[in-house]
Formats: C-alpha cells, sequence, structure tokens
C-alpha cells in the first residue's frame, strides 16, 4: 500500500520524468559492488533518480576514517556499510526493493550475487578484486560501471571511456587514492555521480533533448 511518504517521493520524481521512463527506472536492479565512498554515494544518486531495486555488497563496516566522504552519519559507525546504506536508501524511497549482503566478492559468488542485475556499479578498493570483479561481469555480458582516478583536490578534468560495449570506466585515469592524494568527498562524490549518470545513460538510453556538442 502506497504510504504517504512514498507517495511524496513519486509525485516529486513525476515532475521531471514522463511515465514510460519513470517505470523503466522502479523496474531495473542495479548492482552495488562495495559501499564506500563510490558506491554509497552513487547508490543514493540513483535512488534519487527513482531506481527501484538494488544489490547492495560489502564485507565492511562504517569506520570514523570513512565519515569525510561517505554516505553515513556518525552513528552509523561499527555498523555494516550494505546494511547501512540499505537504511539510507530507504529513508529516501520507502517503496525501494533491496537485496542486503554482507559478505566479501569472490571468483565464485559474484554470479549468483549480480547475475539478476541490469548494471552494475563497480565500487570496491582492491585492485585485484576490480579486476575479477569486471572480468567475471563482462564475461556474463553483465554491464559494469567502473572508477578510475579520483585522489587529491583539484586536478584534471574527469573523463568517461566505453570499453566495448558493456564497461563504462569514469574518473582522470591517472590519479589514484594513495600517498600524497587522499581520498577526499568532492572527486570522490564528483565519480560517484558519473557512475550514477552511466547507469542511467545504461538504463534509459540517450537523453533526447541532450546537446552533445
Amino acid at each position: 500500500m502506497r504510504g504517504p511518504i512514498v507517495s511524496l517521493f513519486e509525485d516529486g520524481v513525476s515532475r521531471y520524468l514522463e511515465p514510460s521512463l519513470r517505470d523503466r527506472l522502479r523496474k531495473a536492479t542495479v548492482g552495488i559492488a562495495g559501499a564506500g565512498g563510490l558506491g554509497s554515494n552513487c547508490a543514493v544518486l540513483l535512488a534519487r533518480s527513482g531506481v527501484g531495486r538494488f544489490v547492495l555488497v560489502d564485507h565492511d563496516v562504517v569506520e570514523p576514517s570513512n565519515l569525510n566522504r561517505q554516505h553515513y552519519l556518525a552513528a552509523d559507525v561499527g555498523r555494516p556499510k550494505a546494511e547501512a546504506l540499505a537504511d539510507v536508501l530507504r529513508a529516501i524511497n520507502p517503496a525501494v526493493d533491496l537485496v542486503v549482503h554482507v559478505q566479501q566478492l569472490e571468483d565464485g559468488n559474484i554470479i549468483g550475487i549480480f547475475g539478476g542485475c541490469d548494471v552494475v556499479v563497480e565500487a570496491v578498493d582492491d585492485a585485484a578484486t576490480k579486476r575479477m570483479l569486471a572480468e567475471t561481469l563482462m564475461g556474463a555480458g553483465r554491464p559494469v560501471v567502473c572508477a578510475s582516478g579520483m585522489g587529491g583536490w583539484g586536478g584534471p578534468p574527469m573523463r568517461e571511456r566505453h570499453l566495448g560495449e558493456s564497461m563504462v570506466v569514469v574518473g582522470d585515469f591517472t590519479n589514484e587514492v594513495g600517498p600524497g592524494l587522499p581520498p577526499l568527498a568532492p572527486r570522490v562524490v564528483m565519480a560517484a555521480a558519473m557512475q550514477a549518470d552511466a547507469v542511467l545513460a545504461r538504463l534509459l538510453g540517450p537523453c533526447p533533448a541532450m546537446n552533445h556538442r
């Protein structure tokens, strides 16, 4: 049954998207592989856009060092990230459908977890896991949106690259997080926003009124 808050959310989205596009987003399933700086912010942006179902995966808990860039509050410290993010998304849209996995991604469980997703957001920290996730999903024909290069502040503009039919990578492709290049909110959220925009493009197709010059 539609409650007043659900009605408010749906009424708000209806001001900006025609019914066919809203319906497409509501029926879409997006996988979020990693609920840190990229994953938490990307999921929030997609939930606000009207995506109706998410598969959230992260084995870690919220730590104080995460609060500078991840979509959590001090009260979330110590909670599993996937569960805390699920609460954030429900607060935005109480009707959102969520599947939550508090576990490590491994070669043997990726397809079982994300096989039913229309697109997966790669938002993990470990380089080996990034590679394994992207290769496994592409091999199974699952679209995946990755990120590379978001450390520091200022720096070169972020861009989007299409690698074949099923992979998009966003970032500046140079400044990976590391010594002297801390993960700060502005560039991390910028990359997350670009991932969310790439997901919307995959789900909705080109924006008809967009000027691509």
